[in-house]
């Protein structure tokens, strides 16, 4: 289970705001759609689309809620081994998040002695996890892949508070997204340059670990999922 310090999301929440007010549709890779209210809500995504059925079916679903007092501390698992360094990256409006898209390589971390690398990093607003049922203004998903096609996620959670030294190098470029995706139903991506991921690895002794899949569809599972939570302003 973990603590980790809260950071000044308002520009991430404002952005993702502005988005779900534009519009509620979205699509996956393959241009299947898919919202969060309504018929094509989370309840309905396993029958819009044969790829979508483990959002339905599946036995290893996120997000969750994490209840504390159902958590069992694992001592063989460790911090997380990350090595982060800077690469140039794009932001990108997504309707359903917003995300940076790494054009180089940024980094790794390392589980069970594999090395994931990171692709991208994204964020919902609020949280779609929850602890012990509260939710946070802002979860940061930071996406990995091995290089057998298997996925890790890391995830923080914010609250709007104390200034972040990764957000804050976005904080430009995320106000420059929150007007194009305010004036278009999508707005152009943004080149962001190169940006420090160094600062991450700032959250790495203490997490919650599970094995989930997607929060968007088509719900892929085994996911493993670290989940920094327990936030102090």
């Amino acid at each position: 289970m973990g603590s980790t310090r809260g950071g000044d999301a308002s520009a991430i929440a404002l952005l993702l705001l502005c988005a779900c007010f534009l519009t509620s549709l979205a699509c996956d890779g393959n241009g299947a759609k898919f919202g969060y209210t309504g018929p094509l809500g989370p309840d309905h995504w396993g029958g819009l689309d044969p790829n979508f059925t483990q959002c339905a079916m599946g036995t290893y679903q996120s997000p969750v809620d994490i209840r504390t007092s159902d958590v069992v501390y694992n001592p063989m698992l460790g911090p997380l081994h990350r090595e982060y360094t800077a690469a140039n990256a794009t932001l990108v409006d997504n309707i359903f998040n917003i995300a940076l898209r790494c054009e180089d390589a940024a980094g790794t971390v390392q589980i069970d002695g594999v090395k994931y690398k990171l692709d991208n990093i994204h964020w919902h607003s609020p949280s779609e996890h929850t602890i012990n049922g509260e939710r946070f203004a802002v979860e940061q998903h930071m996406v990995h892949f091995s290089d057998d096609g298997n996925i890790s996620v890391v995830s923080i959670l914010y609250r709007l508070g104390r200034p972040d030294p990764f957000l804050m190098q976005l904080r430009d470029k995320l106000s420059e997204l929150y007007v194009e995706a305010c004036r278009a139903e999508k707005g152009a991506p943004i080149p962001a340059g190169v940006v420090n991921m160094w600062p991450l690895r700032r959250y790495a002794n203490m997490y919650y670990r599970y094995v989930g899949s997607l929060t968007t569809p088509p719900c892929t599972e085994n996911v493993i999922w670290n989940i920094h939570g327990r936030l102090v302003l």
